[in-house]
């Protein structure tokens, strides 16, 4: 078992709709050692900063629903959209009700109204009753999606959840890490895209998929899921689109001795996305 950072002590923030549920994850299991290469070192740094945690446990078909909801927006935004819908559709008369029978059922445009604060709602009301009809008609109900979710294999598993109209592959991942616990699984959302095209780790011009291949075949498959979640805070907190910490000075940023800093320029105070540096 790796040793615990101090860090671990501290719950992941509420606000990480992505990753992050203290009773259904526990502390990461790997082999001591030097780092084989850079992003792996760079995970070991985040995690020490911030948690080395492993996932998984999550109701799956919820974990779907959080993560469309999530889709191009803040999680400030999203969770209480998602908080919303779970006090309408998740129970009835203080029962547990089957979350994919409500939302295949609800009524579009009250659905849409509920889940207004995610932006993009009548879009998004729509993936999720079209999804939950999915569900229902393929695995007959949102417990059996779970199992599916949960005992099939990955390279099953997958392709089934990229099927589903709406899906994209930072949505099916997250699906496979918190809900599944896939280990080897590292979902590529905003951050993580910009942060190791940034660092050097993937190409600069690599889209989400490209660096998601990166990351997966140099961070051993055990790291992957707090690479992620750290990854994630570190970006918010460090390593922002538009004024990363480093122009504030190298010792500003916990893992500048590990970034090429691609398309920054610490003199000048210019950031452009890496695919667009010279």
């Amino acid at each position: 078992m790796s040793e615990e950072p101090d860090a671990t002590e501290n719950a992941e923030p509420a606000e990480n709709i992505s990753g992050g549920d203290g009773e259904a994850s526990s502390l990461a299991e790997f082999a001591a050692g030097e780092p084989a290469t850079r992003a792996e070192a760079v995970v070991d740094r985040l995690g020490g900063l911030y948690w080395q945690k492993t996932y998984g446990g999550r109701d799956a078909f919820e974990c779907l629903v959080r993560t469309i909801l999530s889709q191009n927006t803040s999680d400030v935004a999203s969770q209480p959209a998602h908080d919303a819908l779970m006090d309408r559709y998740g129970s009835a008369d203080g029962e547990e009700i089957d979350l994919a029978v409500a939302l295949a059922d609800a009524d579009r445009d009250e659905l849409a109204d509920v889940i207004r604060p995610a932006g993009l709602y009548n879009q998004k009301a729509d993936v999720l009753t079209s999804v939950a009809a999915r569900v229902l008609d393929e695995y007959g109900s949102a417990a059996e999606f779970d199992a599916f979710v949960r005992e099939a294999d990955p390279e099953e598993v997958r392709p089934a959840l990229l099927d589903m109209g709406g899906v994209g592959p930072k949505t099916a991942d997250c699906v496979l890490l918190f809900s599944g616990g896939r280990s080897g699984v590292f979902p590529v959302d905003t951050h993580v895209h910009r942060i190791y095209r940034r660092l050097g780790i993937a190409p600069a011009d690599a889209d989400h998929e490209a660096v998601r291949a990166v990351l997966e075949r140099e961070v051993p498959a055990e790291k992957c899921g707090f690479g992620h979640t750290a990854s994630i805070q570190f970006g918010r907190e460090y390593c922002s689109a538009r004024r990363p910490a480093c122009l504030d000075g190298l010792d500003e940023c916990p893992v500048s001795d590990l970034c090429d800093r691609v398309g920054v320029n610490v003199e000048t105070g210019a950031v452009v996305d890496p695919a667009d540096a010279e």
